[in-house]
């Protein structure tokens, strides 16, 4: 059974044969033609959450497993706002998904209507496109919708990906229903040519490559890819050119260098000058390492080079002379053909520096308290090969890319806008549809702000979660300015004295907790044993002032590195 409103089953049989058949679905009654019609159907893999702001990081995560859209339904209102958390992450993150928000027709819009408010662009700074569709359903308004939903959908997977909005007007009644298949729709396709750079544009590019001395590559946050790690390998065995990354770049090779925010700190309080490329390179998302920008900022090349599909002008560094509009892999592949070998004296000098501050590192690791430092350093060496690691925001992304990476496991995190409200949610949409074990490693604040995550139906055995719990926001500690004012404690840190070991039995969920070092290696093997058949969460207790203590011990260490 489906509704009887034709634009409805015109925008499903759009959406069915581009293949966007995930559909993840909020409770309400305005919606209801689309609810019934992407159920009813048969043809959809549909997912009911009731929260919103939830859905929307569950059909992210979805999303980022699957590397194609999926679509979220509401009801109007404030149901609406509660998806824009999610989309604006999709939207830094460039990951599609298409949000469709039921809403009253347009001439009850402000005129005292119950769960009403202007649904119109609602998403417009953070949305690659936004339509109304038509109300009525005449010859003309249907091929007129069906031009806009196709082009809408189109633009979703174009060059680079990201968010689309469609607002549905929709007349009572609103659960009259049909029983038949969905109609054949008209169907626009659009094609995608991959560029390569002209042969003038290439001898240009090379010939700057070429004279540079001292060329470093930035890899940012990215889905991993053998093909580009392949070729970024070649690339600098080749010419000496470094290639830096964190974690959530994916690139595993130990050509590659990493400990950034230590790296740089050290840099930073020496001579830097050694360090300063020519020619800088950078692609892929946000880096999370303010030092790493501190450093380019201060030091910056004669020439630096963007690579975004959608001419995106980023210039985080101060220094941006040119945008490519190519993918990182067609470039490099076209470089590299025509770069000429080069000697590693400037590859030596930052691998050698790197083992330097590695080695002070982890020597502090073994010395110190057990704190978040060395809770983060014990974690990612006990993380089974071949699973996938989600990290939350604040201070435990940032103590998970100081120690050494998970090894054989892919790293994600809702770095497009950082927050610490969907982290959860995402990895739960993530994991449903992942076979690997999935790790999430995030704090009590972030835990708990986002717990309703965990209030739906497809919580697997597969989903691991790991509650870093050091009693509040431990980052505003960390970092400069807010630890020094009256109030620190009440509206900084907002300490939380609540543990996560309720939530497990409200969810039915497995729990096991450390306090030490010898209880968390403990509770790591239990944790992680191969016969567990739910879900688990595993809470881990750190004392904030030391953890603050550790954190500037070793960073005072580097810097005399």
């Amino acid at each position: 059974m489906i509704s009887n409103k034709k634009h409805i089953q015109q925008l499903a049989a759009i959406m069915l044969a581009k293949e966007i058949t995930d559909v993840v679905i909020s409770p309400g009654s305005r919606s209801g033609p689309l609810v019934h019609t992407f159920a009813g159907s048969g043809k959809f893999n549909c997912r009911s959450i009731v929260d919103e702001r939830s859905a929307g990081y569950f059909a992210l995560g979805l999303a980022l497993a699957q590397e194609k859209p999926v679509a979220l339904i509401c009801s109007s209102g404030t149901a609406t706002l509660n998806f824009a958390p999610a989309v604006a992450e999709a939207f830094y993150q460039n990951i599609p998904l298409v949000a469709l928000t039921a809403d009253r027709p347009p001439y009850w819009i402000d005129q005292g209507e119950n769960q009403t408010i202007r649904q119109n662009n609602i998403y417009r700074d953070f949305c690659k496109k936004e339509i109304t569709l038509p109300i009525g359903e005449s010859e003309k308004e249907l091929w007129f919708a069906g031009r806009i939903i196709n082009k809408t959908l189109n633009e979703a997977v174009l060059k680079t990906p990201g968010p689309v909005h469609i607002n549905i007007p929709l007349e009572e009644p609103l659960h009259d229903l049909l029983n038949k298949d969905l109609p054949p729709a008209k169907i626009i396709e659009s094609t995608e040519v991959k560029s390569l750079l002209p042969e003038k544009e290439l001898q240009k590019l090379t010939a700057v490559f070429n004279k540079a001395e001292k060329v470093l590559i930035l890899a940012g946050q990215q889905n991993s890819n053998q093909q580009l790690e392949k070729m970024l390998v070649e690339l600098s065995e080749k010419t000496g050119a470094v290639v830096l990354k964190e974690h959530l770049a994916n690139l595993n090779s130990l050509h590659f260098t990493g400990s950034l925010d230590i790296l740089m700190t050290s840099l930073l309080s020496e001579n830097p000058e050694d360090f300063r490329p020519d020619l800088l390179i950078t692609f892929g998302g946000s880096f999370v390492s303010k030092p790493l920008k501190q450093f380019l900022r201060k030091n910056k090349p004669e020439n630096h080079w963007h690579l975004s599909l959608s001419g995106q002008h980023y210039d985080t560094y101060q220094s941006l002379t040119r945008v490519i509009n190519m993918d990182a892999v067609g470039f490099f592949v076209q470089l590299s053909e025509m770069a000429n070998p080069k000697k590693n004296a400037w590859f030596n000098r930052w691998k050698v520096k790197e083992q330097q501050v590695n080695q002070v590192r982890d020597e502090f690791i073994s010395q110190t308290d057990f704190s978040d430092l060395k809770v983060f350093d014990i974690i990612q060496k006990k993380i089974p090969e071949n699973s996938v690691v989600h990290l939350g925001n604040s201070s435990p992304v940032r103590y998970a890319l100081i120690c050494d990476p998970a090894k054989n496991v892919e790293y994600f995190g809702n770095r497009g806008t950082s927050g610490i409200d969907g982290s959860l949610s995402t990895v739960v949409g993530f994991a449903s549809e992942s076979e690997k074990l999935n790790t999430i490693i995030l704090g009590d604040l972030s835990f708990f702000y986002d717990s309703n995550a965990l209030w739906n139906k497809y919580i697997g055995s597969n989903l691991r979660m790991i509650v870093i719990h050091n009693g509040g926001g431990n980052i505003f500690s960390i970092i400069k300015g807010p630890g020094e004012s009256p109030a620190f404690k009440e509206f900084f840190f907002t300490e939380n004295r609540t543990s996560a070991k309720g939530i497990t039995k409200t969810f039915s969920l497995n729990y096991l907790k450390a306090e030490n070092e010898s209880e968390l290696e403990a509770a790591l093997r239990k944790f992680y044993a191969p016969n567990r058949e739910k879900a688990a969460i595993l809470e881990i207790f750190t004392d904030a002032e030391v953890n603050t203590k550790v954190f500037r011990e070793l960073f005072k260490k580097v810097k005399v590195t």
